[in-house]
């Protein structure tokens, strides 16, 4: 087939064009249609953060930390306050996915009241190295609360109810990860072969990219990659959508080059990434939460036979679970 990039579709209505180019999407809110929620803004804050430029970046972390403060100012005002130029504050507003600054200013609003309303602030806590342990525990459990509700707030349901359908009548389900991702890529593998169907993680780049080949139309590709720039994800996956599978990129990058081979995007989302805390701790979280995602989506789908295939695995493992002998531990 020709190599023609399929239509890019990132969370929350979020394009993958330049940052200058109005948003499209499902969702509608701040008075804009495509725009996210309120209660993503922050969300897609910690997502693109990385990808922005230092100043575009400055304007983000403000709307962010303040969101009554600076919902109260005009383009100018905020910009004074970031030590920007009103052009930069407006190209940001855009690729967080507001038409212009006005919108983006009602979602401020918004998610300011939502906050006084007794919902937590959006804050992130660094680990230092002499904390104690039961501080460790508690930033650590904070982070990960955050990243999923981040997550579940900035993923796109249209694209994951997508993706299940796919799943759920696909001849043969190939899953690409390497590293942290190769482990997320084995999970979803793992409770796809437990209702009955066809499944198989690569992290191995040769035999993902020769597995990639033979896959066709009903066949499906999935790419787990949060930098999205993975080369040895990307290959096979540009392979298998050459081929006419159905493709899914999982990633915290709803603008990266792995999306130009995706049929569907599902984004995630991360902790700031410190010394201590490695940003593949909060993706491998976010991760499995959108693979759970996406199998519970497959097994209602396809309940009458994943019941029974369930049932069957649980009874062949129970004799494994069961205490041996009776006796006493010593």
């Amino acid at each position: 087939m020709t190599q023609n990039v399929k239509e890019i579709f990132a969370s929350s209505g979020t394009p993958a064009a330049a940052p200058g180019a109005a948003p499209a999407g499902p969702s509608a809110s701040a008075g804009a249609p495509g725009a996210p929620a309120p209660a993503a803004l922050a969300a897609k804050v910690r997502t693109l953060a990385p990808s922005m430029t230092r100043s575009m970046q400055r304007v983000a972390e403000a709307v962010a930390g303040d969101p009554a403060g600076c919902a109260a100012l005009t383009v100018t005002g905020l910009a004074e306050l970031t030590g920007t130029s009103e052009a930069t504050v407006v190209r940001t507003a855009r690729l967080l996915g507001y038409p212009g600054y006005r919108n983006l200013r009602l979602a401020l609003a918004g998610l300011a009241a939502q906050q006084q309303s007794g919902r937590a602030p959006a804050i992130t806590t660094d680990i230092a190295v002499d904390d104690p342990i039961a501080d460790v525990v508690a930033k650590l459990a904070y982070d990960e609360q955050q990243t999923l509700a981040d997550t579940a707030a900035g993923l796109d349901t249209v694209q994951l109810g997508a993706a299940v359908a796919a799943l759920a009548t696909a001849r043969r389900t190939d899953v690409y990860g390497i590293g942290a991702s190769a482990l997320v890529a084995q999970d979803l593998t793992q409770k796809l072969l437990r209702i009955g169907l066809i499944a198989h993680a690569h992290s191995d780049p040769h035999l993902a990219v020769t597995n990639a080949v033979q896959l066709r139309a009903g066949d499906v590709a999935i790419a787990i990659t949060h930098s999205g720039s993975t080369g040895d994800v990307i290959e096979p996956l540009r392979v298998a959508f050459e081929r006419g599978a159905t493709t899914v990129a999982v990633t915290g990058r709803p603008d990266a080059p792995v999306t130009q081979y995706a049929d569907h995007v599902l984004t995630t989302s991360t902790a700031r990434e410190s010394e201590l805390r490695p940003a593949a701790m909060s993706s491998r979280t976010s991760q499995l939460l959108v693979v759970d995602c996406l199998f519970v989506g497959v097994a209602q789908r396809t309940y009458e036979t994943a019941a029974p295939a369930l049932a069957a695995s649980y009874e062949a493992l129970a004799h494994r679970h069961s205490p041996r002998g009776g006796g006493t531990r010593r």
